[in-house]
């Protein structure tokens, strides 16, 4: 799945330019050493850092950013605000009311405005192919921001029968309402009416160590969005049980992939130069330590 519409944002492929990723926590974020890796292969001279920040404070920070900053990445938890600040977004974003990727565009002299993006979607999907997974009935775990973009990212890979099994199970609801479609909500713990070729877990990675998990859940493959630690304590269960578990590594690089293309060009559709040695070498840096 991808973002198909382009944004107004300027192509710029020389001089310097300010990124960063925003959240909390950060600290352990490996974005910049990946999207750093991107620009290097490109010969950009873009300095991408980052900062942490909650969701009340992001307003307030967009306003103070000078003219030399091109775009954010936006992690948890400043997804939802992120989207509601965003002067126009993708129809990723739009479908999803999620957005991840910030690029500065036109808004008259003196003024500074930004385009959304859901790159979560279009990056799980391909990291879900990546590992040769079948996402035809998948079991997502979690309501948040992310669970959105999992549901969204089953279904552009041909997801016949989506379930959400999360802590609070009308948030949940609500979440089902809003996307449309067949989707069967459980509380953390039940089995799906269905049977499972996937789960995809987007709980937080350090959290999951005590969620109780239907036995029958973990017959079937987990990709876990988690990544740090890893194995996650989910993962680390599903290994004892014998089966497999995929760390969200890959996901955070292909999603990485598509936010440099908005970046450099503008539009999430439009390749870079040498793409397959950028994210060569994307994938490089999201293993070093």
């Amino acid at each position: 799945m991808t973002n198909s519409q382009p944004s107004d944002a300027e192509p710029r492929q020389s001089g310097e330019a300010q990124l960063g990723v925003l959240g909390s926590p950060i600290a352990h974020s490996k974005s910049p050493a990946i999207h750093s890796a991107a620009y290097g292969v490109l010969g950009l001279p873009w300095q991408y850092g980052r900062t942490e920040l909650e969701a009340a404070g992001l307003e307030t920070f967009l306003a103070n950013l000078g003219p030399e900053w091109r775009g954010l990445s936006l992690t948890m938890p400043l997804k939802e605000e992120a989207a509601r600040l965003a002067t126009r977004v993708d129809p990723v974003a739009q479908a999803s009311g999620v957005v991840n990727t910030l690029v500065r565009v036109p808004a008259g002299e003196g003024q500074a405005a930004w385009a959304g993006f859901n790159t979560d979607v279009a990056g799980l999907a391909r990291a879900i192919q990546n590992a040769g997974l079948d996402a035809r009935a998948t079991v997502v775990l979690g309501a948040g921001a992310t669970a959105v973009s999992a549901i969204l990212a089953a279904r552009s890979l041909g997801a016949e029968r989506i379930a959400i099994a999360a802590r609070r199970p009308g948030a949940a609801q609500d979440l089902a309402t809003r996307l449309g479609g067949v989707i069967e909500v459980l509380a953390l713990g039940d089995a799906p009416g269905f049977a499972p070729s996937l789960v995809v877990s987007t709980l937080p990675g350090h959290a999951t160590g005590a969620v109780k998990i239907a036995d029958e859940l973990m017959r079937v493959p987990l990709f876990d969005v988690a990544y740090d630690p890893w194995p996650s304590p989910l993962a680390e269960r599903w290994n004892a049980a014998g089966t497999e578990a995929h760390a969200g590594l890959d996901m955070l690089v292909e999603q990485a992939l598509v936010q440099v293309r908005i970046f450099v060009n503008g539009d999430p559709d439009a390749r870079v130069a040498d793409e397959e040695r950028v994210l060569a070498a994307m994938r490089a840096a999201s293993v070093e330590r």
